[in-house]
């Protein structure tokens, strides 16, 4: 009869080791390997299927400009590929004719190549068909591309018309906030859209704060990808009085704090100087060492540009002045302003030209 196992036997260097738990620590690596993984695989489809579409595009545009095809033959081509493969879908009679407009569109254009391979084809598509220039489609392209956008927030900001807001009503911030953060100009904003919050008429600063941080992941997207959320009632103590203020971000593009101040009236000049106390507070008080100062944000309900213009002309703090729209803008208003727009400044740049023909030109001398 054999001796049964007394308890407490030494186990072997192995079972030990295989006893103990492994730390949460080492799964979430082999996670992140494999969402790196699944993150490149998407994009090497993405690339391949967007040259797909620009090799059809190419083809069709080529048969159709020599004459060796009508436009009544990419009929017969969707349905040749209905028939021949039943199950691929996106071949139809308008995404042929669409993948001939994206290559007719691009062609030739260097500068935004590699910018198509990098969004999806819905992406394209709402960029193709919603913007009506260059420049515009170009400006989609590099924030849908740098912010990460999904179709749907990318439809929002084209139909907010980011871009005509952009162009018309770039932000103006103060000196210092140029000499600290050279690329401030490029982060922030002249007015942010906070449609989604639904405000009534006649809301409050509360309604506004509590709004914004009820509904924090839009408003972040508004922002931009480089915002992080610290709080809101964010305290500050000095000279033993408490302070608060309103909303507390951090960028990490410029290694900096970012405190908002929200204002639900138009945009006064003292505003400025309870902003600039907030900033010097973050910066002694709150900032890491390694951190850059401080910026700070007024957000206003309305602001008057010349006003405002006026007021940071001599700010000692890296502060800027924007508005908040509680409503999607009139898109079609905004490109009309912006048609005068371009008008004006073309009027603008052939003026100069003009005059120095005008001097140029030898004058006749009086007849004798």
């Amino acid at each position: 009869m054999s001796k049964a196992r007394k308890k407490g036997t030494k186990q072997s260097p192995v079972q030990q080791m295989s006893a103990i738990p492994p730390a949460q620590g080492d799964f979430d690596e082999v996670i992140r390997l494999i969402d790196s993984a699944r993150t490149r695989a998407v994009a090497a489809v993405n690339t391949t299927l967007i040259e797909l579409y620009w090799s059809i595009g190419e083809y069709i545009s080529r048969k159709i400009e020599s004459a060796a095809w009508g436009e009544g033959v990419v009929d017969q081509l969707a349905a040749h590929i209905a028939r021949t493969h039943p199950g691929l879908r996106g071949y139809t009679r308008p995404n042929l004719f669409r993948m001939r407009q994206f290559y007719e569109t691009y062609r030739g254009d260097e500068k935004v190549s590699a910018l198509l391979r990098r969004v999806p084809w819905t992406h394209n598509q709402l960029i193709l068909g919603k913007s009506k220039r260059a420049e515009e489609r170009e400006f989609y392209l590099r924030m849908a591309t740098s912010e990460k956008w999904s179709s749907r927030e990318l439809e929002r900001q084209i139909n907010g018309a980011l871009f005509e807001r952009v162009v018309m009503s770039p932000v103006k911030v103060a000196a210092p906030l140029r000499q600290l953060h050279p690329d401030a100009a490029t982060v922030f904003k002249d007015s942010y859209l906070v449609e989604f919050l639904d405000l009534p008429p006649g809301h409050s600063e509360a309604d506004l704060q509590r709004g914004l941080v009820e509904q924090l992941k839009n408003f972040l997207i508004e922002l931009g990808r480089d915002f992080c959320y610290v709080g809101s009632h964010y305290p500050v103590q000095v000279g033993g009085r408490d302070f608060e203020l309103d909303l507390l971000f951090f960028n990490r593009a410029l290694n900096c704090l970012v405190a908002f101040e929200l204002k639900v009236v138009e945009f006064e000049p003292e505003h400025l100087g309870k902003l600039q106390f907030y900033l010097e507070a973050l910066d002694r008080d709150v900032k890491k060492p390694h951190e850059q100062p401080s910026i700070g944000v007024l957000l206003c309900a309305t602001k008057n540009h010349e006003v405002v213009e006026y007021a940071l002309s001599r700010a000692m703090s890296p502060a800027l002045v924007a508005e908040y729209q509680t409503r999607m803008p009139d898109k079609k208003l905004l490109q009309a302003k912006l048609h005068e727009f371009y008008e004006l400044a073309q009027e603008q740049a052939a003026l100069p030209a003009i005059e120095e023909k005008t001097a140029a030109k030898p004058r006749k001398g009086r007849k004798k």
